[in-house]
């Protein structure tokens, strides 16, 4: 299933309505339980001359993480994310961008991601643990004041 972005979500990385996002597409594959994307990414995210901006790897993949969500149809938000910049990513060459769950603890869902070039090589790899929030309470809580959408006491993670 393609997952387009939603024309309503300002989300930076896979929000429709915002007019400097990425506007990312991803597929979901429901077989395999991962989410992947394939994309060529443009110099206005570079860091170094002809790189992709270190936070710009990390948005690809807490982007896919986060879509593993979608699996359970659950709302978890990024609590912790590591990421391992195992080699450069050139700007302009296709990339692949997969995530997928390795676990759950209660509220707690861990995730894995990477990001690879056309030959398959890994360039970065993301690690993180994503927090489950009540929707309905997210949808209410003031912007301002977010934190109260995550419950009355978030976990460790």
């Amino acid at each position: 299933m393609l997952l387009t972005p939603n024309p309503t979500n300002h989300c930076f990385g896979c929000g429709g309505a915002n007019e400097r996002g990425m506007k990312l597409v991803f597929e979901q594959d429901d077989a395999a339980k991962r989410i992947r994307g394939k994309f060529r990414i443009g110099p206005e995210y570079q860091g170094a001359t002809g790189f992709l901006h270190g936070g710009i790897i990390a948005t690809l993949l807490d982007e896919a993480m986060a879509k593993v969500n979608r699996f359970a149809d659950e709302h978890a938000m990024t609590g912790e994310l590591t990421v391992e910049y195992k080699k450069p990513v050139p700007v302009g060459e296709e990339l692949t961008i997969e995530g997928w769950e390795t676990g759950r603890e209660g509220r707690v869902r861990s995730r894995e991601g990477e990001i690879r070039n056309a030959a398959g090589v890994v360039l970065a790899r993301g690690r993180g643990k994503f927090v489950v929030v009540d929707p309905a309470r997210l949808k209410a809580s003031d912007a301002s004041n977010g934190a109260q959408a995550l419950g009355p006491k978030t976990p460790s993670v």
